[in-house]
């Protein structure tokens, strides 16, 4: 398939969005730099969250490249390249993942030897609560997920001038292998980064919920891109049956997430086990009440009743605006999950300026790259041989 059969004409993105993506990141950066000198616990602790919300739009991106490539799916294909760009997060965990490193014991109470010594529980779960396998299987990761990730976007962007239809055939192998791994890495990725804030309570769900998250948040910054480059000209042969199907996807991992969650809290409150109940109730003291429901209406509430006619589906600008909120829900969420763990926060959420700078940094970054990976490369695989059936998909 080559570019004059799709009639493809590569336009550069607008040079303000690499500028405004720097701005936020440098801003970013310089502001958490001071706020790990003013509380380094505070910053830890929201340090965490941000990088669990990229690896979320990251690996997740990554894992709706592979899904597509598993199922054969022809819809995605115009929009496929907007998730490898998003994708392309991955390598940088490694670096971004050392603050966490350098300040694990600022985060994990189980990484202090004189804790461990006096507490039963945490020395049943030593042998896999400790600094060294930690760092591993947090390294170990990023190596599994960048190695996948090297192999089928090259073979993608590669794909673009051969045209090579064995390439696709090569991707879709690569993608059955990774699924399963994706799945176990994202599960205990999420139990060592996120569960083990409070490594007394456990949740054998708790990896599927991240999982949940992580597919709505890649879902919407997906989403977010494709209606950007629609409006502005970059795909125009994009219409709203390929977003359609990007808000439906939308729609059901929200109904996805709030069946977990409830299905997590339902199973707790039924067994009624204090080890179990007692990181529910920590969440329902104080203002960390107010989170709770927030969370339920920001997550689940206001995303089904936006997204459940077929007419909003349809609409590219409520899409927009409602994947905007579907982020900022995620984040919410993840916030929920650490920040009532930190210490002097088991009652109640007290605001602080901290709470707002790695986000702005993380946003940052996210442009900054889409951009610059945008300037490298198409808009779309114009190489892949099912792209004209995918530009020529209706409902």
């Amino acid at each position: 398939m080559s570019q004059t059969e799709v009639n493809y004409q590569k336009k550069e993105l607008p040079a303000i969005l690499n500028k405004v993506g720097l701005v936020l990141l440098v801003v970013g950066v310089l502001l958490g730099i001071i706020a790990f000198f003013v509380d380094t616990t505070r910053a830890s602790f929201n340090y965490l969250v941000s990088y669990s919300f990229l690896i979320s739009i990251g690996v997740g991106a990554f894992f709706l490249i592979t899904l597509e490539y598993v199922t054969d799916a022809i819809w995605s294909v115009p929009i496929r390249r907007i998730t490898e760009f998003l994708a392309a997060i991955i390598p940088f965990l490694a670096i971004l993942v050392i603050p966490i490193l350098f300040n694990m014991h600022e985060i994990f109470h189980w990484t202090h030897e004189e804790v461990v010594a006096q507490d039963n529980v945490l020395q049943g779960k030593a042998s896999y609560l400790n600094i060294s396998f930690f760092t591993v299987r947090v390294f170990a990761f990023i190596a599994i997920w960048s190695f996948f990730y090297f192999i089928i976007v090259r073979n993608s962007v590669k794909q673009d001038s051969s045209g090579e239809q064995n390439l696709t055939k090569i991707n879709s192998k690569f993608s059955a292998i990774f699924i399963p791994v994706f799945a176990i890495s994202i599960s205990i990725t999420a139990i060592d980064l996120l569960m083990s804030v409070e490594p007394h309570w456990f949740s054998t769900i708790f990896g599927v919920y991240y999982f949940s998250g992580t597919v709505i948040a890649s879902l919407a910054a997906v989403t977010i891109a494709a209606v950007l480059l629609k409006e502005k000209g970059y795909l125009p042969k994009v219409t709203n049956d390929h977003l359609y199907s990007l808000g439906a996807l939308m729609f059901t991992f929200v109904i996805f997430w709030a069946y977990i969650a409830f299905s997590q809290y339902m199973l707790i409150w039924y067994a009624d086990l204090p080890e179990e109940t007692f990181w529910f109730l920590q969440r329902w003291e104080g203002s960390w009440a107010i989170f709770s429901i927030l969370l339920i209406i920001i997550k689940f509430v206001v995303p089904f009743i936006v997204l459940l006619s077929r007419p909003a589906k349809l609409n590219p600008k409520r899409l927009k605006y409602i994947a905007v909120w579907l982020l900022f829900a995620h984040l919410f969420d993840l916030f929920w999950l650490v920040m009532p763990g930190m210490p002097g926060m088991e009652n109640g959420y007290v605001f602080s300026w901290i709470d707002l700078v790695f986000p702005i940094a993380a946003v940052g970054f996210v442009i900054f790259l889409f951009s610059m990976k945008a300037k490298k490369q198409n808009l779309m695989p114009v190489g892949d041989p099912k792209l004209k059936r995918g530009l020529d998909f209706h409902l």
